[in-house]
Order: structure tokens, then C-alpha cells, then sequence
């Protein structure tokens, strides 16, 4: 199998590595739960043993490695800095998996190596200008803008999730700052909004499902979102403020750079389709100048990330390959 290459899509939750090509994809591919270490190495070894696990006996003819990993990151040096949600930081990633399997790495945002593969594999095959962006555990986005991917002086361009949405600052993100969006609507923001909002209009939850599962500090995403399906009033409300919210992030998007498609992964939207698009595409267009685009979520699911890292592997944009800033 000619061409072969590893591609590893980095979570604050799972790791997940596979073998691919730019003809096939994804050949083979193993996923497990993201280490909870603070020790670099402990990060480095857990890429090491699935690098080799999916490879099998092909990793002689694996001609490079691509990663998509949680940020932030400086993608030059290749060092996943501090991200937010996991307790690890300044991993020397690239460095020491080149030196490893002696073949080319190359590191990006996780975001931004998903809109690679939606733009090489997906939905966007064809375009200029299309977004990713994933509601997950954090939030994040990648972009393409007049067929060039947008890394950024460090390679954190299109970091969405921090984007300033509230300028009264009532909550506080996992990065530290206030008022971000992934501090109100990414799988470990919406319990805060919740409470916050519960907390504002006590008269308005008495008695809701949702309240007494805020009160026991029992409440996750998951369960927000059976509630709603469920009909319970607090948790519809919520589910609505939530997407008022990512409307406005959508928007934000889409006046900044005007892509002809947003695809929407993570396990929030992919778990809860109706839920989180419709208000989505309901009220973007009361928050953005620009044309609205097309809103879908990514026909790559779960693997889309995967995906773009193989793309990144197989034909890494060339001041990325050459070490331009």
C-alpha cells in the first residue's frame, strides 16, 4: 500500500490514530481515552503506543505522521502549549515523534485539521471557503478562505471558542478568560450557564426537572438534552439560550470570513442534531451582515479530524511543510 500515512486527532477526552492514504482515507484506526497526566512523557507515550498499534506491520511504509491536537499550540516549534481541559501542557510533540519514526510530523490545531478534512474528504471537496467548527467538550473552529487554510502566527487561528460573547463577563472560561463562548455553550460550559440562569430566574425554574438536577450538581449535557426531548419547560429554556448563544458564535464566523459552508462536528452536535441546529440556523441571520451559508453537520462525523490529518500528513500546506511563519 503505497503513499501510506498516520494521522492522530488529540481530544480533551479520547486520542485517535489511523492509517490512511489521500485515495482511501482511513484504512484502520484505534481510539482510547485521552491520558489525565500532567507528566509530558505520559502524553508522548500514549502517541508512541498507538502510532504503532494501528500501524501494525505497515510502519515501514508510513511516509509521515499528521496530529491535530486540542490547543493552544505553537505548530512551528511543535509544542501542544496549555490547553484548557486536559492537566498536561508544553508537550514536545513533533520533535520527538520525528526523531522516533524518522518521517516527517506535522502539527495543527485539531479545528483547523478538521476543516483540512472536510475540504479533502467531505463536504467541502470543490470549495474556497468553508468552516468547521465543533461543539464538543470545548469549542473550536478551523478555516479555509479562498482555498488557503488559515494557521496563524502560532497556529491558533479561528480559536472561536474564545471569542468574546458577553461583555458583562458573567462566566468564566476553563482558559481563565470571561465572557468566552465556550464558557456558556461546550460541554463543560453548559452546566455553568445553567446554574447562572437558574440562579437569575428562580421563579421561572421552580419546579423543573432541570432545577433539581442543578440543586444536586448532577447536571451534564446529556442530560439537559434528554430533559429537552423529554419536554421539560427549564430544560427548553436552557437548550434555547444555548443556541441563541452559538447563533451569535456562527455569526461571528461567518462575518469574519464569509465561507460558502459551515460543517459542525463534536459530540454535542452529532449526539443532538435538531436540537442544536435549528436554532442555529433560526437566528444567525439576525446577528451577521454577510449572506448566511449553509449550516450541516459533517458527514465525517466523529472522524473528521482523522480525516484532515491524513490530509495533513499525505500534502501539508506548503508554509507548514517549509517552516514559514
Amino acid at each position: 500500500m503505497p503513499g501510506l500515512v498516520i494521522g492522530v486527532d488529540l481530544g480533551a477526552t479520547n486520542i485517535r490514530a489511523a492509517l490512511g492514504n489521500i485515495e482511501s482515507g482511513i484504512l484502520r484506526r484505534v481510539e482510547e481515552k485521552t491520558v489525565q497526566s500532567e507528566s509530558p512523557d505520559d502524553v508522548i507515550q500514549q502517541f508512541i503506543r498507538l502510532i504503532r498499534m494501528v500501524s501494525a506491520n505497515d510502519l515501514d511504509k508510513v511516509r509521515a505522521i499528521g496530529i491535530g491536537s486540542i490547543g493552544p499550540l505553537d505548530c512551528w516549534r511543535g509544542v501542544i502549549l496549555n490547553p484548557p481541559n486536559v492537566p498536561f501542557k508544553n508537550v514536545h510533540i513533533v520533535e520527538t515523534l520525528r526523531d522516533m519514526f524518522r518521517v516527517p510530523v506535522y502539527l495543527l490545531n485539531d479545528c483547523t485539521t478538521a476543516a483540512l478534512g472536510e475540504w479533502v474528504f467531505g463536504a467541502g471537496r470543490g470549495l474556497k471557503n468553508l468552516a468547521y467548527i465543533t461543539l464538543s467538550s470545548g469549542i473550536g473552529g478551523g478555516v479555509v478562505v479562498d482555498g488557503i487554510p488559515l494557521i496563524g502566527k502560532d497556529g491558533n487561528a479561528a480559536e472561536i471558542g474564545h471569542m468574546v460573547i458577553d461583555f458583562e463577563e458573567r462566566l468564566a472560561c476553563n482558559c481563565g478568560g470571561r465572557g468566552h463562548r465556550e464558557a456558556y455553550c461546550s460541554g463543560s460550559g453548559i452546566p455553568k450557564l445553567a446554574k447562572y440562569l437558574i440562579e437569575s430566574r428562580p421563579d421561572y425554574f421552580c419546579g423543573t426537572l432541570v432545577e433539581d438536577l442543578v440543586g444536586r450538581g448532577e447536571l451534564t449535557p446529556k442530560s439537559l438534552f434528554e430533559l429537552a426531548r423529554r419536554g421539560d419547560k427549564g430544560a427548553l429554556k436552557i437548550i434555547e439560550e444555548v443556541g441563541r448563544l452559538n447563533a451569535i458564535g456562527f455569526a461571528n464566523v461567518n462575518t469574519l470570513y464569509d465561507p460558502e459552508l459551515i460543517t459542525v462536528g463534536g459530540s454535542i452536535a452529532l449526539n443532538n442534531l435538531e436540537l442544536v441546529l435549528k436554532p442555529i440556523i433560526a437566528n444567525i441571520g439576525g446577528y451577521t451582515a454577510n449572506r448566511a451559508p449553509k449550516i450541516i453537520i459533517t458527514p465525517l462525523g466523529g472522524d473528521v479530524v482523522l480525516y484532515g490529518a491524513i490530509a495533513l500528513a499525505s500534502n501539508p500546506p506548503q508554509t507548514l511543510a517549509q517552516g514559514v511563519r
